[in-house]
C-alpha cells in the first residue's frame, strides 16, 4: 500500500524551496512524470484531464469568435523555414530535424515543427485566391518540439501541447483587430476559468516573436514573484504572406498579400495554475478545470447505511458536477490528505452522525482549515454549485491581491534590482533602447515583460540610462 501512495509524503516547503516544491507537486499529485528522452514529459491522466478541460473551454471561445479547427503535418521541409529570414534565425537553435527514413538519406532535411507558420502559409498559398476567401480563421491543437537546454515539466519541455491560431485578413486594420481580440480572449479565459489575473500588453522588439511586426502577451505573477508568459498574439503584417506567395484578388481588381496573425497558448497554463494557486499542502485547483470538483468520502463506512447514502448522493451530484466517490479501504484522514494535495475544490464527508442529522459536511480546499459547513442532503446540489463559484472568486481575489501587492514602481536600476530580487515585478519607464534592455538583463537578471495599454507615465526618465523616456513597461524575472 505505501509504495503506491508515495505522493502523500511530505513535499518541499513552498516558502523555502519554491522550485523543489513545484517539482514535488507535479510528481506526487501524478500530473506528469519525466519521459525517457531528456527534456520530455509524460502527462499522466490527472494532468491530461486538466488539459482537456482547458482545451474544451478555450475551444468554445475560439469557435464563438468564428474560428475553425484544422490539422497540419508535424514534418516540414527545411526549405520552408528559410523563406522568412527573421523566423528561421529565431528558431534555428531549437529546431530538431529528421535526415533519414529507415536506411535512406532524405533528399531534404525535415523539421519537426517548432511552430507551424511555414507549413500553414504554404497551404494558404494554395487555398486563397480572392477577397471572398478571407478572412481565413484557422486554429490547430497539436504538439511542437523545441530543443530546450533547461527544462521543467509543463513550464519548458522539449515537446509540449498547445494551440496555435493562424489567420489571414484583407486589411491591416482587420488583422490588428484580430491580434488584440484574441489577446483579450486569453485574458478573459485566464480570469474566468483559471482564476489567474493577467497583465496584457505589447512586448519589446527584442522579446517579440521571430518574424512578427508586433507581439502581445498575457503575463501572470507566480508566488515566487516571477513572471510566466501565459499566451501571446502576433501581428505579422505581410511578412509571411509575401515570403510564401499568398495573394488574393481584391475588390479593386488588384493582387495583394493578405495580412496575417498568429496566437497561441500551451500546457504551460497547467504550470501557471500550480504556481499561482498552490500552497504548503499541494495543488489548489480552480473549480472549472478541476478533474474532480467534489469528492465524497464515507466516514465509518463499515457502519450500516453510510456507503449506501454516499452512493445515493453521488448518483445525484454526478448529473451536474465532476464528482468522485472514494470508497477504498483507507482511513478518512488519509483520504483527506490525498485530495487536499491533489487540489480537489470540495470534500464531502458523510458519516453515521451526518445521516442521523440529515446533512453532509462540506470542506473547502481554498480556505485554510477547510471552512466546514453542514448542508441538508436535499440542498447539496444547489449549495455545491454556489460554493464552487465562491471558491473561484476567492481564488482569483487572492491571486490578484498577491500580484498587486508585489508590484513596485521604480525610478532607477538600483530600485529595479531591489524590487525583482525581492520577488516583485518592477514598473518603470524605459527609453526603448535595446542597449538599456540588455544592460538591465545583465545587471538584474530581469527582462522586459510587456508594455501595458495604459501608458500614463509613472516617471519621465529611463530606469537604466536616465534619458527622457515615453514607454511604461513591466520588468521581472521570468520562467
Amino acid at each position: 500500500m505505501a509504495k503506491d501512495k508515495e505522493f502523500v509524503k511530505e513535499i518541499a516547503d513552498i516558502r523555502e524551496d519554491f522550485p523543489q516544491w513545484y517539482t514535488d507537486v507535479v510528481l506526487k499529485t501524478q500530473l506528469a512524470d519525466y519521459g525517457p528522452v531528456k527534456g520530455t514529459m509524460v502527462i499522466r491522466p490527472y494532468g491530461y484531464a486538466i488539459w482537456e478541460l482547458i482545451q474544451k473551454q478555450m475551444d468554445e471561445r475560439f469557435k464563438a469568435t468564428g474560428h475553425e479547427n484544422a490539422y497540419f503535418p508535424m514534418l516540414i521541409p527545411y526549405s520552408y523555414l528559410t523563406k522568412e529570414a527573421e523566423h528561421v534565425e529565431g528558431f534555428a537553435p531549437e529546431v530538431a530535424t529528421v535526415t533519414r527514413a529507415g536506411q535512406s538519406e532524405l533528399p531534404e532535411p525535415l523539421v519537426i515543427r517548432p511552430t507551424s507558420e511555414t507549413i500553414i502559409c504554404e497551404m494558404y498559398s494554395k487555398w486563397v485566391e480572392s477577397y471572398r476567401d478571407l478572412p481565413m480563421l484557422i486554429n490547430q491543437w497539436a504538439n511542437v518540439v523545441r530543443w530546450e537546454k533547461t527544462t521543467r515539466p509543463f513550464l519548458r519541455t522539449s515537446e509540449f501541447l498547445w494551440q496555435e491560431g493562424h489567420t489571414l485578413h484583407a486589411t491591416e486594420e482587420e488583422a490588428k483587430e484580430e491580434t488584440l481580440k484574441m489577446l483579450h480572449v486569453y485574458e478573459e479565459f485566464a480570469r474566468n476559468v483559471l482564476a489567474i489575473p493577467m497583465f496584457m500588453g505589447q512586448k519589446s522588439e527584442k522579446e517579440k516573436f521571430a518574424g512578427a511586426q508586433a507581439t502581445y502577451s498575457i503575463e501572470a505573477m507566480m508566488q515566487d514573484g516571477k513572471s510566466l508568459q501565459s499566451g501571446t498574439t502576433h501581428f505579422f503584417g505581410t511578412n509571411f504572406s509575401a515570403a510564401f506567395g499568398i495573394q488574393f484578388l481584391d475588390r479593386d481588381g488588384k493582387l495583394k498579400n493578405p495580412y496575417q496573425t498568429s496566437w497561441g497558448t500551451s500546457t504551460r497554463l497547467i504550470g501557471a495554475i500550480i504556481m499561482a494557486h498552490g500552497d504548503e499542502r499541494g495543488l489548489c485547483l480552480p473549480p472549472k478545470v478541476a478533474p474532480i470538483q467534489a469528492v465524497i468520502i464515507p466516514v465509518a463506512m463499515h457502519k450500516g447505511g453510510v456507503v449506501e447514502k454516499c452512493e445515493e448522493v453521488y448518483g445525484e451530484l454526478k448529473k451536474s458536477f465532476r464528482v468522485k466517490l472514494d470508497d477504498r479501504d483507507y482511513s478518512p484522514g488519509w483520504k483527506f490528505n490525498e485530495y487536499e494535495m491533489k487540489g480537489v475544490p470540495v470534500r464531502i464527508e458523510i458519516g453515521p452522525r451526518d445521516i442521523e442529522n440529515g446533512v453532509a459536511t462540506l470542506a473547502r480546499r481554498d480556505v485554510e482549515g477547510g471552512d466546514k459547513i453542514q448542508v441538508p442532503f436535499d440542498k447539496l446540489s444547489e449549495v455545491l454549485g454556489e460554493l464552487l463559484d465562491k471558491i473561484h472568486e476567492n481564488m482569483y481575489n487572492k491571486a490578484l491581491a498577491f500580484r498587486d501587492s508585489h508590484i513596485k514602481q521604480v525610478n532607477n536600476i538600483d530600485e529595479l534590482k531591489e524590487a525583482v530580487d525581492g520577488g516583485n515585478f518592477a514598473l518603470g519607464m524605459w527609453c526603448g533602447d535595446r542597449a538599456c534592455e540588455d544592460k538591465i538583463k545583465e545587471l538584474t537578471n530581469a527582462s522586459t515583460r510587456n508594455m501595458p495599454f495604459d501608458q500614463t507615465p509613472c516617471g519621465d526618465k529611463c530606469v537604466c540610462c536616465g534619458k527622457k523616456a515615453s514607454k511604461k513597461i513591466y520588468f521581472g524575472k521570468a520562467y
